[in-house]
């Protein structure tokens, strides 16, 4: 997997998949990190809304690997905005994490968890414009947003001087996002799939098993080789060693016919 990456338009590289630690608590989430770590993970993706910053930044320390072999992604909660705000709970997730710069750094949402769909434009923007900061003072080697749609990216784009290096959305067979992907790959920016087994419902889908058995793999390995047939990093999770493992198991390729099929299955539920 080290060998395997994909690179944003500054140049940065980022490992092609990731670990996700979302839902995992921070006591479970040193033993989840370092496990996975372990097997070969060198991206792990965290959040301060997470609240295991903490576990997840001891784990890296305690694995010894050097810093730099590492690619740590965190993420500023949904619900602050604002540019003092933002400089503010940067620094906490770097005490959190025990660290003096990340890798990627995001806005977790274009607005707050409670409020969704409200209009934060304004608020976005100068929040923004502090990403831009931490980046140009090296905290940050590359910056990037979450659950932005077009016009939410296309507001930063306009109003901003550094376009978003990553998108981290929702990304699964039968959600596609084909609109907002092709937007992301005009402008350079690498989308990052988050639930590419959309939360285990896409694994008992007749398809994608028949499919499955016809390369030999698992239902959530076809899953997250799909994220990546589609350009797309995938960012699965689990805090059991064997899915940790499996998930990483990805040297195969999805022939285009059957990236189509997969393409067309708008409800895995029902397929």
């Amino acid at each position: 997997m080290k060998e395997k990456q994909f690179t944003f338009y500054n140049g940065t590289t980022v490992p092609y998949i990731g670990f996700g630690t979302w839902q995992i608590p921070n006591e479970e989430a040193y033993d989840a990190v370092t496990m996975t770590i372990k097997n070969g993970y060198t991206h792990i993706d965290t959040a301060l809304a997470y609240r295991n910053e903490e576990n997840v930044g001891k784990a890296i320390k305690d694995s010894g690997l050097s810093r730099d072999a590492i690619f740590l992604t965190s993420k500023l909660p949904a619900k602050i905005k604002g540019y003092d705000e933002t400089l503010e709970a940067f620094n906490t997730t770097l005490t959190n994490l025990g660290m003096d710069y990340i890798d990627l750094y995001l806005i977790h949402a274009p607005w707050p968890w409670d409020e969704i769909g409200k209009d934060c434009t304004k608020e976005n923007i100068q929040t923004w414009k502090a990403m831009e900061k931490l980046y140009n003072d090296k905290k940050i080697c590359a910056i990037g947003v979450s659950n932005f749609s077009i016009e939410d990216i296309q507001a930063l784009i306009d109003a901003c001087d550094i376009v978003p290096m990553a998108n981290q959305i929702p990304f699964y067979i039968g959600r596609d996002q084909k609109d907002l992907l092709a937007f992301c790959k005009t402008n350079n920016i690498l989308v990052e799939a988050y639930s590419p087994l959309a939360t285990g419902d896409i694994l008992d889908s007749p398809k994608i098993v028949g499919m499955a058995k016809k390369y030999n793999v698992t239902p959530a390995q076809l899953s997250i080789r799909y994220c990546i047939e589609k350009e797309t990093l995938p960012l699965p999770k689990s805090i059991h060693e064997s899915r940790i493992i499996e998930n990483s198991q990805l040297d195969f390729t999805i022939s285009p016919a059957d990236v189509e099929i997969l393409d067309a299955i708008k409800d895995v539920r029902e397929n």
